[in-house]
């Protein structure tokens, strides 16, 4: 059964689907109200997404070390250390809360 990525106004859907009709039904029964603006069996049975066409492969810009590193200057104090890492990356103030509580979690 053939790959088929499938986008729509809303969504990119990856799924099997034994021929093109099969593939569109399949979002019609999924998503009735996106419409299908662009549809394309994959020439493979698998499916790669680049990292580098996400922005991942910054390898100098890990999270967890930014936040940890703002914890130890902040020795521990929450609010401190959401500062200091908003003005480390440019985060708003809930991406960096985020950050932080997680890594506090994790025991930094």
């Amino acid at each position: 059964m053939p790959l088929f990525e499938i986008e729509t106004d809303s969504h990119i859907i990856i799924t099997w689907a034994e021929n093109d009709d099969a593939a569109r039904e399949l979002v019609a029964d999924a998503f009735p109200t996106d419409t299908v603006a662009r549809l394309t069996k994959r020439p493979r049975d698998t499916w790669v997404i680049s990292k580098g066409a996400l922005g991942l492969t910054n390898r100098t810009f890990d999270p967890c070390h930014i936040a940890r590193d703002c914890l130890s200057r902040s020795a521990g104090d929450k609010v401190n250390a959401i500062r200091l890492y908003r003005m480390e990356t440019g985060s708003d103030l809930e991406q960096a809360r985020k950050v932080i509580e997680s890594n506090m979690v994790m025991g930094w």
